[in-house]
């Protein structure tokens, strides 16, 4: 059973204590109706949202997801281990347990695609490639008339940071098989495998976008 986790932004949400929440994932089954199953938060460290900022201009992420947006349980926490252009994360259970790693290849460090690789013990990993080639070809072909597109909409005030975006979409294959695939369509992440934890998948449809490009919005990237 395919299982479909999708990031909503939750910008005016706010809890007390402990200030705003950052996004939230709903689950489906597929059937249509949707739960949210976690809440996300940025893992600021002590000295502050100014070294998280600096921190993840060098590739570094960290964020917790909860069960509730009241922060009274946590299910996963996600951790850089590494940062730079080939970076690596670790998705964390509750009590510390590793649930699989994740490592992000910029594009050029190892092709001219950025490269996700999903690593969990006992399996192939996982290797997905952000966008298709054609679409690539077809988006830097257009790419001279970006200043053009992102003007108009300046000038009547509809900016959205949406628009010029390049190719999201992502496959990831092992061993013949597709056990995850995330749509730039709504930020879904559709989860194939029946032996995945659903909490990686969760994490990695958080990660995922945080790496929007700088004309983007990433979800954590406000300065509050």
């Amino acid at each position: 059973m395919t299982r479909i986790l999708t990031l909503r932004a939750l910008r005016r949400l706010r809890t007390t204590p402990g200030g705003q929440l950052d996004c939230r994932i709903d689950f489906s089954d597929g059937s249509g109706t949707s739960q949210p199953v976690a809440w996300v938060e940025r893992a600021v460290p002590p000295a502050g949202v100014p070294a998280y900022l600096a921190a993840r201009k060098s590739g570094a992420r960290a964020f917790v997801l909860w069960a509730d947006e009241h922060r009274q349980t946590p299910i996963a926490t996600l951790i850089t281990l590494t940062g730079g252009r080939r970076a690596l994360f670790q998705v964390l259970g509750p009590q510390g347990e590793p649930l699989g790693s994740v490592r992000r290849d910029s594009a050029f460090s190892r092709g001219v695609r950025t490269r996700w690789t999903v690593i969990r013990p006992g399996t192939p990993d996982a290797v997905g490639y952000k966008g298709r080639l054609f679409w690539w070809c077809l988006w830097w072909l257009y790419s001279p008339l970006l200043p053009f597109v992102l003007i108009a909409p300046l000038l009547t005030g509809g900016l959205s940071g949406d628009f010029p975006r390049g190719p999201r979409r992502i496959k990831w294959r092992a061993d013949g098989q597709v056990p995850l695939e995330f749509r730039s369509s709504g930020d879904t992440m559709r989860v194939n495998a029946p032996d995945l934890d659903w909490r990686l998948g969760a994490a990695l449809v958080a990660l995922i976008p945080s790496f929007d490009s700088w004309i983007g919005n990433p979800w954590d990237s406000r300065k509050d």
